[in-house]
């Protein structure tokens, strides 16, 4: 008996004996009473000897620990009260009239005398000494304020304050602006002076940390103390602490959440609903985007599922197995904060050593395992990857690269995109590559480039949101990123057809700036390769996939807007201004109807004449096609693509990343006509739409720094000059610039006898260029802005 005292003594403390409860019986709030690290007591105990108050109903319905003539919140306070006068409080920092709202049957305003101490903020029947005291607001760290706003002043005439406690809320109004905002920063003042506050949960956490080497005291901890074990009851406070009227939740407001203590309370229901839930995926991506949404809970969320996980009355039932499935999911989403993580990997090793080789013990390896690798999720888990998860398998992931081919390989919810580049080089043969290579989000109009440390369970998500959304095909391609060296590739290679497709992407979007001589031929090599010699039963694919169609509509437009000859009587007609024909007046409102009625009326004759223009022109030069295809019979697939490629490499900018750009001329402001920027392995060059020479090139040698200058500005500094472009592809023309300059070093012996490194410079975003410091390589590639 001696030694249960000592072993008591030693892991606990007093203030959890009424924890030792019975868990079951109905509970009013199970908040086990918030206490101050720092605080003592008047009798001069230290915290850890302070009775916890643990309010329960007891079998006669009272309440199982009354004080007579005390509030429930005042029982809550380490140093404990009595009822007294206004006379007999502490020095009171700030007091006078406020107006409180009452909520009854109807919301109403009553007038009272506000004292604010050190503790709490009190309200009285009057100013006068022997007032009677009709209520009391405890201030902790964990009460907030919320300041007067023009909003409420509008609406009643009075500047309001919000005072958030543990139980209660004040909601005071006052006529004056600048005593509004007195008390509020009197209260404030008040609670960012208070210590921080631990609920019991946190306190038994410390407890188990610092007796982890001795089981038996740690057992002694989890037998004495409910909390820490599984329940059926419903919680009726968070484990951890959160602010009182807390709001953070309403940036999220849209989503329907309540405050942060009420979510954890509502996602601790969730939970145990996944015991008799049928189909548990719904209930775990429900918790699983509220942590997502509202961070603060992740903590909380892991502590409950340690605590549904602890002394289970069945462990091995499937219902119960949920808990663990979801502690799953939880641990490859988000990573707790460090005082939880630890006492999570505590209890993973407890359970692995207490239920050796059951399911529970290859959880918790799984969770160890996963927690090394967890990084923060952008999106939470699919349907299929949590169904994955539940048994801890790997998912399938679909690559498609040019061809178009495509293959599958597992994956994780911790790999990144990087590694799936790995994979799929190793895969096709393409590690000894000069070239690199990226992964890409693409549907049939628009593509990006994937960040190198994205997770590919994240971009999977997303993929299938936005197919949800925009009701397009999304899908996942490997594809050429840097093209450092074309001259290397062999012809017989799969880099080679790598080059071919993404050359014919380029031709098709009208960035190959070359004849239309070259463009139907270009065409007619695409069919010989894909169809093989011509036939006239073979299907043919639209022009849009053979011939850049901006290109056909800029040819149709400029047919029809050029002048044509016109009878002498309408010139004359149209020198004559509709002003002096018409007298303004009465009619003028009829006048400008008819002449609206007449535009929209010519507008829709103008585009069913460009469309039939349209429709004959795609007609007569999908004719010139079939008949250049017809003179390539006997060309094999090898031989088409080699032309190809012979007649994309006749322009000079072969192989360079073209973005469109509005290039400003000065700083004031103006900027020439939209051009081209053509990020390429030796230099960066400026192109005006549709024409192959270069209006100006800058090698990476001449460029001191680039970056972005504000959120739609990209800058490069060359020389004593500095080029300004507005963009929606910021982040990407830079991390392919950086992924040159990369490439250029690594090519340069790793710097040493490079000329041209890169180093990060102290203004956001941007680099600098020097030859003297070491290279700092980002993540490549990147998402753009």
């Amino acid at each position: 008996m001696p030694l249960q005292g000592f072993c008591w003594f030693l892991c606990c403390r007093q203030g959890f004996s009424l924890l030792g409860r019975d868990y079951g019986e109905k509970e009013e709030e199970e908040s086990f009473e918030l206490r101050n690290k720092e605080d003592v007591t008047p009798n001069g105990r230290s915290p850890a000897e302070v009775t916890v108050s643990q309010p329960t109903l007891t079998a006669n319905g009272t309440n199982g620990h009354t004080v007579s003539g005390v509030s429930a919140e005042m029982k809550s306070l380490i140093i404990e009260r009595n009822k007294m006068g206004l006379e007999e409080e502490p020095e009171l920092l700030v007091k006078g009239w406020l107006l409180r709202e009452v909520r009854g049957n109807w919301i109403k305003q009553r007038r009272h005398w506000f004292a604010l101490s050190q503790d709490s903020l009190d309200y009285y029947s009057g100013p006068e000494k022997g007032a009677r005291r009709l209520g009391t607001l405890v201030l902790t760290s964990l009460c907030s304020v919320i300041w007067p706003d023009k909003q409420t002043y509008k609406q009643t005439g009075h500047w309001s304050i919000t005072v958030y406690g543990r139980k209660h809320c004040y909601r005071l109004y006052t006529k004056h602006f600048n005593e509004a905002v007195h008390w509020a920063c009197a209260i404030q003042k008040i609670i960012d002076t208070k210590a921080p506050v631990e609920t019991p949960t946190q306190l038994l956490i410390r407890d188990v940390e610092e007796n982890k080497f001795n089981p038996e005291v740690v057992e002694h901890i989890y037998q004495h103390n409910p909390i820490l074990k599984y329940t059926q009851c419903p919680l009726y406070a968070p484990l951890l602490p959160f602010p009182y009227g807390s709001l953070e939740h309403t940036y999220h407001s849209g989503k329907g959440y309540g405050s942060v203590r009420e979510e954890a309370v509502k996602l601790f229901n969730c939970l145990q609903q996944l015991e008799s839930a049928r189909e548990p995926v719904p209930i775990i991506q429900g918790v699983l985007q509220t942590c997502l949404d509202l961070r603060p809970l992740r903590d909380e969320v892991y502590c409950q599922l340690v605590k549904q996980t602890s002394y289970t009355p069945a462990p091995h039932t499937a219902a119960h197995l949920r808990y663990w499935q979801l502690l799953t999911c939880m641990s490859c989403t988000f990573l707790p904060g460090l005082t939880v993580l630890k006492y999570l990997r505590f209890h993973l090793k407890r359970i692995q050593s207490q239920r050796p080789e059951s399911e529970m013990d290859n959880y918790a390896s799984f969770i160890s395992e996963a927690l090394e690798k967890t990084k923060c999720r952008e999106c939470v888990p699919s349907w299929e990857e949590i169904q994955m998860l539940m048994s801890r398998q790997e998912m399938l992931c679909t690559v498609h690269y040019p061809g178009p081919l495509s293959c599958q390989l597992f994956i994780s919810s911790h790999t990144t995109a990087n590694e799936v580049v790995r994979m799929m080089q190793q895969k096709l043969g393409l590690q000894e590559s000069k070239n690199t290579f990226a992964l890409y989000e693409q549907n049939a109009l628009w593509e990006q480039p994937v960040a190198g440390s994205a997770l590919i369970a994240d971009i999977l998500t997303s993929l299938s949101i936005k197919e949800s959304e925009s009701k397009s095909q999304w899908k996942l391609c490997f594809k050429l990123y840097c093209l450092l060296d074309a001259d290397s590739i062999s012809v017989d290679s799969i880099e080679y057809l790598f080059l071919f497709e993404q050359c014919h992407e380029m031709v098709v979007r009208g960035q190959l700036p070359t004849c239309d001589e070259d463009l139907q031929a270009l065409a007619s090599l695409r069919l010989q390769c894909l169809m093989g010699d011509f036939s006239t039963h073979a299907p043919c694919p639209p022009l849009d996939e053979l011939y850049p169609g901006p290109m056909l509509e800029a040819r149709v437009v400029v047919s029809l807007s050029a002048p044509q000859a016109m009878p002498p009587c309408q010139v004359a007609a149209q020198d004559c201004h509709t002003a002096q024909r018409f007298p303004t007046g009465l009619l003028a409102g009829t006048l400008w109807s008819h002449t609206a009625l007449a535009a929209h009326k010519q507008k829709v004759e103008q585009d069913m004449r460009l469309r039939s223009r349209l429709k004959e022109e795609a007609a007569a030069v999908m004719g010139s096609i079939l008949e250049r295809w017809k003179d390539l019979a006997g060309y094999s697939r090898r031989d088409s693509m080699a032309a190809y490629l012979t007649i994309a490499r006749q322009w000079s900018g072969f192989g360079c990343t073209l973005y469109e750009v509005d290039f400003y001329i000065s700083s004031t402001g103006s900027f020439s006509q939209k051009l081209w920027l053509g990020v390429a392995a030796t230099s960066v060059s400026l192109y005006r739409q549709g024409e192959a020479e270069a209006l100006e090139s800058f090698p990476y040698g001449q460029i001191c720094s680039y970056g972005v200058s504000d959120s739609n500005t990209f800058k490069i500094t060359a020389g004593d000059r500095d080029l300004l472009f507005e963009t929606t592809k910021l982040t990407e023309i830079m991390q392919l610039m950086n992924a040159y300059f990369s490439a250029i070093r690594r090519q340069r012996g790793k710097g040493e006898d490079a000329d041209i490194t890169i180093t990060e410079s102290t203004g956001v975003g941007f680099h600098h260029l020097a030859s003297t410091h070491k290279h700092t390589l980002l993540e490549l590639p990147s998402h753009p802005v």
